[in-house]
């Protein structure tokens, strides 16, 4: 398994990952499935605005990815950014996604931001003891912000000082 950036040819494999979680789980409050414009044009912007984008690959296959953007708009928080991590459902518990944060971190200090957030879902309990494992806190709890397969869902916010 490698970790690298990501390229184009790495974008459907991403969009499979993506579509797989809109469609299955909470961990994207997103409902309705992505397409290939979409992946190109949300890549092209982590590109444009210096987001990386790193993929774990093995044979040419993604197997997850991890990337960060802006936390909020507002010039503030320019040194704060949201991470999201997605692994296939095929690959969880090998490592992928521990891998994947290492990276993320790492390159988060490296461009000289201050503080990671990650946003999770209240029920996902293994994300949030996987954030915790890299020094994450829970920060916030925001009560039925979220709706999908006719549930209220709630966020809770994890953060990492860098």
């Amino acid at each position: 398994m490698e970790i690298r950036l990501a390229e184009t040819k790495d974008l459907l494999g991403i969009l499979e990952i993506l579509n797989y979680e809109i469609q299955n789980s909470t961990s994207v409050y997103d409902v309705l499935k992505r397409n290939e414009e979409f992946i190109q044009t949300w890549f092209s912007e982590k590109n444009r605005l210096g987001f990386p984008v790193f993929v774990a690959v093995e044979k040419d296959a993604v197997l997850g990815y991890g990337t960060y953007g802006k936390y909020r708009p507002h010039d503030g928080f320019r040194y704060t950014v949201e991470h999201s991590i997605y692994i296939s459902a095929d690959n969880r518990g090998k490592g992928v996604g521990k891998l994947l944060m290492q990276e993320l971190i790492n390159s988060a200090k490296k461009l000289g931001f201050h503080a990671i957030i990650a946003g999770i879902d209240a029920e996902n309990t293994k994300s949030c003891e996987f954030h915790e494992d890299f020094g994450f806190v829970e920060v916030g709890r925001l009560k039925e912000v979220g709706y999908k397969f006719g549930r209220w869902l709630d966020l809770v916010f994890m953060q990492k000082m860098l």
